[in-house]
């Protein structure tokens, strides 16, 4: 799928990073029930940070390397800490979305080999942060929003830049890199709502390019 980046569902967010409104909405069954054969193989826990701090953030992920965290610091491995088995292979359905949601915002060479998934329950967060763990930057990120409605944050490339807020819904997908590649970003605390496919939860897959 091409999207029109000067469509009315297309929103561009800053210099390289858009907004792709209901790109994934077709795709939104098979990408549910994929996630629930993961979660199967590796079951969604809540990271430690370096500072002792417990994620609200339940998550998971596929693909030849799964980002963690825990005392030691965050980074990225090939085997799953909690099973001492590698990641889950990456369902095609998820890399076939990553991989054309990157070519509409103009990432045509985007080839992601790790999909974090994240999910929501009413209140949980996710706090301003860089994804800046992976060995190059010249590969975009692409972010799919599925169930429940989420406030995006937006901001710049120091922490303390103004931040702005934006609606995702079921469906939206959001693709930054080049100069926006490294800007700050997180999710307010969940509200309570409910969706037909997920309940009162909200499901984010997270495409990005860890390897050479």
């Amino acid at each position: 799928m091409i999207q029109d980046l000067f469509s009315d569902s297309t929103e561009q967010l800053d210099d390289g990073a858009w907004l792709l409104r209901g790109f994934a909405l077709e795709k939104a069954v098979p990408l549910i029930a994929a996630i629930e054969a993961v979660a199967k193989a590796a079951p969604f826990r809540h990271l430690v940070t370096p500072g002792g701090f417990r994620m609200s953030v339940a998550m998971t992920n596929c693909g030849a390397y799964g980002w963690v965290s825990d005392r030691r610091g965050y980074r990225y491995d090939a085997v799953d800490p909690d099973t001492g088995r590698a990641w889950p292979a990456m369902p095609s359905s998820f890399l076939d979305l990553g991989r054309e949601a990157a070519q509409a915002a103009g990432y045509a060479q985007f080839n992601p080999d790790v999909c974090l998934v994240n999910r929501y329950t009413p209140g949980t967060r996710l706090t301003l942060h860089q994804d800046r763990d992976e060995g190059d930057f010249a590969h975009p990120i692409v972010s799919i929003s599925l169930g429940v409605p989420a406030t995006f944050l937006w901001g710049g490339l120091a922490r303390g830049d103004k931040t702005r807020r934006y609606a995702l819904y079921h469906g939206d997908v959001v693709v930054w890199g080049g100069p926006s590649r490294l800007r700050f970003h997180g999710i307010a605390p969940l509200k309570s709502a409910d969706h037909p496919l997920t309940g009162n939860l909200r499901f984010n897959l997270t495409f990005r390019r860890q390897g050479s």
